[in-house]
């Protein structure tokens, strides 16, 4: 007895392409998974087992091997819990082969049953349109993004027993329509240039680096809108083009980030606290991730308290800089992310931030009672030349 289903799995901003087959032979009732799974992976035997107890499929009563093609690639993350269930059930006889041949698959099972949305699902859906498939299965919460792919009929599934009664054509599922690309709503949220009074010269920096795609170094005393002019540099940006936004949305499905609402057609503005980590804003970690230099992929990424940020850190800017793209290797493979982005960084003036605020708020409740509330003047940093020279040499 011998099951087969496809699925896929992603690498970086790519996809590939993995084969699920499933034996079920004589020898005592067993689950086994081979083909190089990671921890996640190995644990889907008990997810695996419960959901489909759960759901009142019996299976399970010989020896079960799954193996995951291409054995050589590590698999990694629960989005094949779907398809190893269904082999299994193939297997045993529970589910024909023939809607498995053309349809990919992919989901994390509840113990119960239920179908829970993964991470990377529009990078799959490109990679499976590309290489022909009819269509893709996914979960529920999954559908707005998979579904903003030509070329590919997705449908989307709540709970195990869904699937199978489709597969067993007992149940009529239509395809989802094609998600719109979500673009700029106005809001009385939303921010603009205009709500800036006064900075005629940073307004037209912003101008020019909006024009050009420079990069903006701001130095100014706290207070005096470094923040909220950096934030309303992306409205001046143009419209993303479609195909930038199925490069800046790829990294936000493989992040994780898109929440089930479809694509977003926003310039990205992403902010990382200077505490931030070379693996958080760069990329990395046991399994590489997208840092926030490629979440800022087509936007802005702004950097506030510059010299307040590892050295290293910033060191580690050089390549996305000059390159447009992260590297991230590995003993077993090397991972690029795209990282082409507008930088834009603020700082103080000085090393007292604190005084120079402490001094300003005195003179503001001195001055007080002679100007309605607004006062006569701001008193001058307390830093000396040559001290505000070494703090912009600092970085």
């Amino acid at each position: 007895m011998l099951g087969q289903v496809i699925s896929a799995a992603t690498i970086g901003v790519d996809a590939y392409t993995i084969q699920v087959e499933v034996h079920a032979g004589r020898g005592l009732p067993a689950l086994r998974i081979v083909g190089l799974p990671d921890g996640v992976v190995r644990e889907s035997e008990e997810r695996v087992r419960s959901a489909l107890s759960s759901s009142g499929f019996s299976c399970l009563h010989h020896r079960t091997i799954v193996n995951l093609a291409p054995a050589d690639r590590r698999k990694e993350g629960a989005a094949l819990d779907v398809p190893i269930a269904i082999a299994i059930m193939q297997a045993y006889g529970l589910v024909p082969l023939l809607r498995t041949r053309t349809h990919a698959m992919l989901g994390e099972l509840g113990l119960d049953g239920s179908i829970k949305a993964v991470s990377g699902v529009l990078v799959v859906a490109s990679h499976l349109a590309e290489q022909g498939y009819e269509g893709l299965l996914v979960p529920q919460g999954n559908v707005p993004e998979a579904a903003a792919v030509e070329g590919i009929e997705v449908r989307g599934f709540a709970h195990l027993a869904e699937l199978v009664g489709w597969l067993r054509n007992e149940r009529e599922i239509g395809a989802a329509p094609l998600t719109p690309v979500r673009g700029h709503t106005p809001s009385a949220a939303d921010v603009d240039l205009s709500d800036v009074c006064g900075q005629p010269h940073a307004k037209r920096a912003l101008e020019v680096v909006a024009a050009g795609g420079h990069n903006l170094l701001l130095i100014g005393p706290p207070g005096s809108g470094k923040t909220m002019l950096a934030r309303r540099l992306p409205t001046l940006l143009p419209p993303l083009a479609l195909s930038q936004i199925m490069e800046t949305n790829k990294i936000y499905s493989i992040a994780g980030k898109l929440n089930g609402t479809g694509l977003v057609a926003e310039r990205p503005f992403c902010n990382p606290h200077h505490g931030a980590s070379d693996a958080g804003l760069i990329g990395g970690g046991a399994v590489p991730r997208p840092g926030q230099v490629s979440l800022a992929h087509h936007g802005v990424l702004f950097m506030d308290e510059l010299p307040e940020f590892h050295r290293n850190v910033l060191e580690m800017l050089r390549q996305p800089l000059e390159d447009g793209e992260v590297t991230i290797s590995r003993a077993a493979l090397t991972i690029r992310y795209p990282a082409r982005f507008i930088l834009v960084a603020a700082m103080n003036p000085c090393r007292t931030p604190q005084q120079h605020q402490e001094r300003t708020q005195k003179a503001s409740e001195r001055n007080a009672a002679f100007c309605k509330g607004y006062p006569r003047f701001l008193p001058r940093c307390p830093c000396t030349r040559l001290q505000r020279e070494s703090e912009i040499g600092h970085v």
